[in-house]
């Protein structure tokens, strides 16, 4: 086990190496290995690894990729077991950390230096005017932040955000408490990623969420996954991707870069990946131009509908004509009956997509051969403008051919933390529908304020404006997540109270209100006895199967506390002790939470019964499971999505923000992107070539990149060039180093996420006047 850094290492002087063309094998084994035992120490961490995903052990505390109904001994990836080091590190953050340094000190630090430093262990509390963090106890932490909700001039002025760790239990007696307070300003980690695919999956099939399980996967004839890296974001998807071909499926890539996992899976749990070649997972990659997809599938429609002019079984109008609403509209949208427009449109489609022509016939050639279609996606997809219509129209090119609510079909929109799905389904929106207020009022005698509140993009902007003075939240690292760092930074500082509840440091706990608490939380991985009885708490992957976890390892402080028994504390202390929740009662028994989410929620029958079954159990899903689709017009709708794609201009490229290997989300393991390339180092910028010729961008040499936006420009300093195979007219780089080129206002229609896949840049001299360090 290693000591945490006392420096913070250099990340501007990489070591560039070429991008790999395989993903996993012996190099990802070894990686967790040693990630587990410099944390924790294999004696600690060995026996996690052997709990992790498991019935009767706990849910990784990384993405929401389902568990298979046969689990393997080992049903974890490397990423996942990064994320357990770190939470299970022996490393503490203890009151000698906190008077040791000063907040102008830990601000100074990265990401990386912060979150290295270990486990929170203590409530720490930073008094206006201070220069460090202190102890404080509980009941002193839930005495300020009542005293200042108190102070408020009405609930609106406080907001709660979510990450996507929180449990079910916690989760809803979190949405509880803010709805009692009065106010529905629940922004959550969804507004940033994929509340852009839930907008769009409710217009058009009735629900926000995917309609396959992973049998539905195995049983595809084609899987197409776009916008998205599984080997790194996903890992454990490779292994279904690698079941599916066996069983004959095919798969195609569309991205703007090629990923290793994507290309060939050297699956660790089988000699051929150990020792062999292992798997070519992509039969047709295409690689997209950034905010390409929408003109892809709308293409790829026009062309379906046109195939089915002469062969009526291209499309499925048995399906169609039961099932769905506005076909007519869609089919004139797109030229049936009349082929003048085809060739313009395949024209246009391949200068917004920078795919051949002969490229995009060869997706249809798969699409017109295969009875099962699944299509899969991520951020690359959810993250523009028009990510709205986009997913909308990956719904049409399912519809068309009848491919959702049957086996081997259907939409899937890839969750990237472990129970952001679940904590939306307990809650956890600004906008929830009035059958869930009324709900939740009848079980809990209250009345629930109905005007929505602000997501995370409203919640800034009313920071910025003095409009929301109190901010709370439950895990995540909201100011490296979010948009426009500057403003966000800016806008955070102007609260008169900022609280966190974290299990580890990170940069949200440098950039404070006038004053600001830190409440350590127990993780997944720690054992919860309240009272000396253990508890176990519930979370939804990203495919709607909801099962319990249990954590297996002793906490390193006591005065670690759950989440639940933190909204529980609090709540009494806000509201007294004359509020007939019975809210000690929730924090001592989890089952109590549980039968009151049962007559709230909707698929929740007999909870506590289903939710000891090993495995769980499957929320209902309408779409999927009798194809009823409960939308305003009782069916699937079709809809017109006129096509348009994000521009550079001259002398600009396309940015898209993305994870390096070593990270989840805005946790950063470490410094390299093995797969990429990267080494030691994450101030870099991916190019192509061809495009670093024209600009005049040397390999090698260092520039600042600067995002243009009606008001203003936004700068982010001193980043190493690459020259790296992206789509040409596009370019790549780190987040959260790079957020602070997203500007606030630059959002997709309806879903209000912030467009951190296409943001406009050009390329200027370093202006750091530094040398690489």
């Amino acid at each position: 086990m290693s000591k945490a850094p006392e420096t913070d290492p250099a990340q501007d002087t990489p070591d560039v190496r070429g991008p790999k063309h395989h993903a996993v094998g012996l190099p990802a084994v070894t990686s967790s290995l040693r990630h587990i035992n410099d944390q924790a120490g294999l004696k600690r961490g060995l026996p996690l690894l052997r709990d992790v995903n498991q019935t009767g052990g706990f849910d990784c505390p990384g993405c929401a990729w389902p568990e298979p109904a046969h689990r393997h001994p080992a049903e974890f990836c490397e990423n996942g077991a990064k994320a357990l080091a770190e939470e299970a590190t022996r490393r503490r953050v203890d009151p000698a950390f906190l008077a040791a340094h000063p907040l102008t000190d830990l601000a100074d630090k990265s990401g990386y230096w912060l979150g290295q430093q270990g486990r929170l262990t203590t409530p720490a509390y930073l008094p206006e005017g201070a220069t460090h963090y202190q102890p404080v106890t509980w009941d002193d932490a839930y005495g300020l932040i009542a005293a200042e909700l108190d102070a408020l001039d009405h609930p609106d002025q406080a907001a709660f955000y979510t990450s996507g760790r929180t449990s079910n239990e916690a989760a809803f007696l979190y949405q509880l408490f803010a709805r009692k307070l009065g106010t529905n300003n629940l922004p959550d980690c969804s507004n940033m990623c994929h509340e852009s695919s839930g907008a769009a999956l409710a217009e058009t099939i009735g629900i926000g969420k995917g309609s396959v399980t992973l049998d539905d996967l195995h049983q595809a004839d084609l899987i197409i996954v776009a916008g998205q890296n599984p080997g790194t974001n996903h890992p454990r998807m490779l292994t279904a991707l690698e079941k599916a071909k066996r069983a004959g499926a095919r798969i195609a890539t569309v991205n703007p870069l090629p990923e290793a996992g994507m290309q060939r899976f050297k699956n660790p749990q089988t000699a051929r990946g150990l020792a062999g070649r292992g798997t070519d997972l992509t039969d047709l990659f295409l690689q997209i131009k950034v905010g390409g997809d929408l003109a892809l599938f709308s293409i790829l429609n026009r062309l379906v509908l046109r195939a089915a002019e002469t062969d009526p079984a291209a499309i499925d109008r048995h399906f169609i004509d039961a099932h769905t609403h506005g076909f007519d509209d869609f089919a004139a949208h797109h030229g049936v009956g009349d082929e003048s427009g085809d060739a313009a449109a395949l024209a246009d489609a391949v200068e917004r997509t920078g795919l051949a022509a002969e490229e995009i016939e060869a997706l249809l050639d798969m699409v017109l051969t295969a009875n099962r279609i699944v299509v899969c996606w991520a951020m690359g997809l959810t993250q523009h403008r028009h990510a709205v219509p986009t997913i909308r129209e990956v719904v049409a090119f399912l519809l068309l051919r009848g491919n959702i609510g049957k086996p081997g079909a259907g939409v899937c929109p890839v969750r990237g933390h472990s129970n952001v799905q679940g904590d939306r389904t307990m809650g956890i929106w600004e906008r929830m529908p009035d059958r869930f207020l009324d709900a939740l009022g009848t079980e809990f005698d209250f009345a629930p304020p109905r005007d929505h509140g602000f997501d995370t993009v409203g919640t800034i902007r009313a920071m910025r404006d003095g409009d929301v003075k109190v901010f709370f939240a439950m895990g995540g690292n909201f100011v490296a997540a979010t948009p426009d760092t500057a403003a966000t930074e800016a806008a955070m500082r102007r609260c008169r109270l900022t609280v966190h509840v974290s299990t580890k440091l990170n940069r949200s706990h440098v950039v404070t209100g006038a004053r600001a608490l830190i409440l350590p939380a127990l993780g997944r991985t720690d054992i919860d006895a309240p009272g000396g009885r253990e508890q176990f708490v519930t979370v939804e992957d990203s495919m709607g199967i909801v099962h319990a976890s249990r954590g297996s390892v002793p906490a390193l402080s006591a005065d670690m506390r759950s989440e639940v028994a933190i909204v529980a504390g609090l709540a009494r202390a806000v509201f007294g002790p004359d509020d007939p929740v019975a809210w000690e009662a929730f924090a001592a028994d989890y089952d109590l939470i549980r039968d009151r989410i049962e007559r709230v929620v909707p698929g929740f029958d007999d909870y506590n019964a289903r939710a000891r079954v090993p495995g769980g159990f499957a929320l209902p899903h309408a779409p999927r499971d009798g194809r009823v689709f409960p939308t305003a017009t009782g069916k699937a709708n079709f809809t017109v999505n006129p096509v348009t794609s994000p521009e550079a201009g001259p002398g600009r490229l396309l940015l898209q923000t993305l994870r390096s290997h070593d990270q989840f989300n805005t946790t950063i393991y470490g410094l390299d992107d093995r797969y990429r390339g990267i080494h030691d180092g994450r101030r870099v910028v991916l190019v192509n070539p061809e495009d670093a010729a024209e600009l005049g961008l040397t390999d090698g040499a260092y520039c600042d990149l600067v995002s243009e936006w009606a008001d203003g420009d936004r700068r982010a300093p001193h980043f190493r060039i690459v020259h790296y195979p992206t789509a040409r007219g596009c370019a790549a780089a780190y987040f959260p180093e790079t957020n602070v080129l997203v500007p606030l206002d630059s959002v997709a229609e309806t879903s209000n996420t912030p467009t951190s896949k296409s943001i406009v840049v050009r390329f200027e001299p370093d202006s750091s006047g530094a040398l690489p360090s």
